[in-house]
């Protein structure tokens, strides 16, 4: 994969190149025998029976070569070249200094300034497939984001420059084209049929290894990854590292049923755990990027979080699935089907939903102007609203999802609770029908996050004292004691519920 990916994506580490020297003892320890041989008596010839050695596999293995034979040309190499500025400070230690720190804001001595700009090339490698013999090659978008130059490289070893034709952030795809003819092209599948269980092949570029090939299983499909919330990962087990982002997914069919994109790791390298992005989902953009149209995403209007078993029991569910409201925004196309804050869906276009992770991908890759059935439980009873699913607002657009309801700017942390709180807003005291009451809009690791809060969450009575506003909160907290289990009433929805909260010495 590419340099530049955050997180699951590996910086390319430098290839070490060592000699290997070979002892040729093979060749002395036949010397030997051959001079043995002439000092004495031969021995009887020991007689191999060749006849016996099967002629063919005894066990039927997936055999990868027609596959490659006839689809590999079709994969290519592709490097870019991004410009990067780097500020530096003027600070003659090294940042594993203890004296760095105090240099860290200021000139050293003698320098003219704190700081200066150096523009440092930043050279990325990943892998793409072409789509059609004109030039039009297909990529993951991180692989030429940001990128000066992009080239594209054949398995002939034919390189051409590249431009980019368009780029999506969220669904992280690129389309390119180069100036060619007749060239070869991949088929290109569909990605709602694969299964769990059945086999992949990778092609790509990893560590720089050109035209390297690896198998593997599907290991899970529609998998949600936090920072790309639009995209139903294929998870497989094929060995991907970087250099490989982009590079397509085989099926045993020989079509293209995914782009390599992500892997998770500790060790720097693959540990088992690859993530592609379903063609289905890819070749909807690109064809939007070759229509020169706008890219949009299906609009529901809902913020939800997960169902916990706590939640479950008190929302009186029978098991924690499914993806829970907690604010519907108003004139939204949910709000305008009647769907409700506390609501569970559980199905949207009659495809069940598990977990919340599932249902942002099945809304955003639904085409804006059409009718969706999206199955709720309300107040545990089972109903099915028709939501017409709008494109998501351009405002939106380039935001990141939030988990809590619009609340004033003014926010207030609980230092001993760990969390962020704010006052209610006449909206959320409308649809919520609640008097009193702070909105948690973040929640960091500590007492808050151990008692199962969310951000969304209506904290209504804390140790049997009503909360009416962020002050009293503070107030409150702030006269409890330390290390004794607290009781505190929270609501999520239509649904109150108490929980037990032990709060640390301030």
């Amino acid at each position: 994969m590419a340099n530049n990916r955050p997180k699951t994506l590996l910086k390319r580490p430098k290839l070490l190149i060592t000699a290997v020297v070979a002892a040729c003892f093979g060749f002395t320890l036949g010397a030997t025998e051959w001079a043995q041989a002439d000092a004495t008596p031969s021995a009887p010839a020991l007689s191999i029976n060749t006849n016996t050695a099967p002629q063919q596999a005894l066990v039927a293995l997936p055999d990868f070569t027609p596959i490659i034979d006839r689809y590999g040309p079709a994969v290519v190499n592709i490097s870019s070249t991004t410009n990067k500025v780097i500020h530096q400070q003027n600070n003659p230690f090294p940042p594993n200094s203890p004296f760095y720190q105090f240099f860290q804001h200021f000139g050293a001595p003698g320098q003219a300034g704190p700081s200066h700009q150096q523009h440092e090339k930043i050279q990325s490698l990943g892998s793409g497939f072409i789509i059609s013999p004109d030039g039009y090659i297909v990529t993951a978008g991180h692989v030429v984001r940001g990128a000066n130059h992009i080239v594209v490289t054949l398995t002939n070893h034919h390189a051409y420059p590249a431009k980019l034709i368009g780029l999506s952030v969220r669904y992280d795809t690129a389309l390119l084209k180069i100036d060619a003819k007749d060239l070869p092209t991949v088929p290109i599948g569909n990605s709602d049929n694969l299964k769990v269980g059945q086999w992949l092949l990778a092609v790509g570029a990893p560590f720089g290894f050109y035209n390297t090939v690896t198998q593997g299983v599907v290991s899970a499909m529609n998998r949600p990854l936090p920072d790309d919330e639009y995209i139903p990962f294929i998870q497989s087990d094929v060995p991907i590292n970087p250099g490989n982002s982009g590079g397509p997914l085989f099926n045993m069919k020989g079509q293209v049923i995914g782009i390599n994109d992500q892997i998770y790791t500790n060790s720097g390298g693959y540990m088992g755990l690859s993530f592609s992005i379903p063609i289905n989902t890819v070749m909807r953009v690109v064809q939007d990027f070759k229509d020169h149209k706008p890219i949009q995403f299906g609009y529901l209007g809902v913020e939800v979080q997960d169902v916990t078993p706590q939640m479950a029991q008190a929302l009186h569910l029978q098991e924690p699935v499914g993806a829970l409201v907690a604010s519907v925004m108003p004139g939204s196309p949910a709000a305008k089907a009647g769907i409700q804050p506390g609501d569970v869906i559980v199905t949207y276009d009659s495809k069940p939903v598990y977990n919340v992770g599932q249902l942002p991908p099945m809304v955003g890759n639904t085409v804006p102007g059409t009718h969706a059935s999206v199955g709720i439980l309300h107040h545990g009873v089972a109903e099915t609203k028709n939501v017409l699913v709008t494109a998501l607002p351009k405002n939106m657009d380039e935001q990141p999802s939030s988990t809590q309801p619009a609340a004033p700017a003014k926010t207030l942390k609980i230092s001993r609770m760990d969390i962020h709180v704010q006052n209610l807003t006449p909206d959320i005291e409308k649809q919520l029908d609640v008097h009193h009451g702070v909105v948690v809009v973040g929640v960091s690791e500590g007492p808050a996050a151990e008692a199962g809060l969310m951000p969304g969450m209506i904290i209504q009575q804390i140790n049997q004292h009503d909360v009416q506003n962020v002050s009293d909160l503070a107030r409150i907290v702030a006269g409890l004691p330390k290390d004794q289990p607290i009781p505190m009433l929270v609501r999520q929805g239509k649904a109150s519920i108490y929980v037990v909260i032990t709060l640390a010495k301030d």
